[in-house]
């Protein structure tokens, strides 16, 4: 039977989630509980959802892993389905019927089956968001990291163009993360005051392990006057995870969004959403 492969935009706010990648210990069955045991995951929930809407067994394959209470405004994943007589459109519209309402798919499109959404990925871009001011936030404080001390943002953004480019970033990363190598280039580190909010965002073609979250937390050593923004070639050049800042808290960071290579050289470069 013939099938299509479709390239999947979705939203989603991880907080209560153990992040996308779904775990050992749930019922693989397409007809499964959504409450089976084990930890709910993004990748689950859509999978259950979209098994309930085409009406057989479906593999989704994310770009990527993001941690557990990660969000995402623009993760991408892939999956094939023989259901070629359901419009995109109207299939967005049923898997997102049967999704809790804290993941929303954005957008469904047919493309060809050289798609990958792990292999074809060329670059993500990332935001941490702190809430920087004397109050932490009541209505959202599990969407923001709050920070009460006040920055020094051009420290800060001083601080992260040290991280551009191509280095060893293995003391930012965490142990056991698993990579032959720990090598990784940084196309755009920047960090922007915007009222209350600090956004710092962080583009490249890959990441370790809680790279970002450490940036993170060493720039905002930087920006409480802990670490001098000259510091950071030194954290680099030390590839020690314990000369560089702590690990900021899963709940400010956002995959904001993924872009691809082109299937061909005639074709339209791919790109999740990028209006953040």
């Amino acid at each position: 039977m013939p099938t299509q492969r479709y390239k999947l935009t979705l939203a989603y706010r991880g907080t209560a989630y153990h992040g996308w990648q779904e775990q050992v210990g749930y019922a693989d069955t397409w007809k499964g509980d959504r409450t089976a045991p084990g930890a709910p995951t993004v990748q689950y929930a859509l999978r259950m959802a979209m098994q309930d809407v085409l009406r057989h067994p479906v593999t989704v394959v994310g770009s990527s892993r993001t941690d557990a209470g990660v969000h995402a405004k623009g993760q991408v994943a892939h999956f094939d389905t023989p259901m070629l007589q359901i419009p995109p459109e109207g299939m967005r519209r049923a898997i997102n019927a049967k999704l809790p309402g804290d993941i929303l798919v954005k957008a469904i499109e047919p493309v060809p089956d050289t798609f990958d959404a792990i292999r074809s990925t060329v670059e993500k871009r990332y935001q941490y968001v702190i809430w920087n001011a004397l109050d932490r936030p009541p209505f959202f404080g599990e969407l923001v990291f709050h920070r009460w001390q006040t920055f020094d943002i051009p420290a800060m953004a001083a601080a992260a163009k040290y991280l551009e480019g191509t280095h060893d970033f293995a003391s930012f990363a965490k142990p056991g993360h698993g990579r032959e190598t720990t090598v990784r280039t940084v196309f755009e580190c920047t960090v922007a005051q915007r009222g209350p909010r600090v956004v710092i965002g962080v583009r490249g073609s890959g990441f370790l392990w809680n790279m970002v979250r450490i940036i993170a937390g060493t720039l905002v050593d930087v920006g409480s006057g802990r670490l001098a923004a000259d510091t950071i070639p030194q954290i680099l050049a030390a590839r020690d995870r314990s000369a560089a800042g702590p690990t900021s808290p899963p709940h400010g960071l956002y995959l904001q969004w993924i872009r691809f290579a082109a299937q061909s050289e005639n074709s339209p470069r791919i790109d999740a959403d990028e209006r953040g």
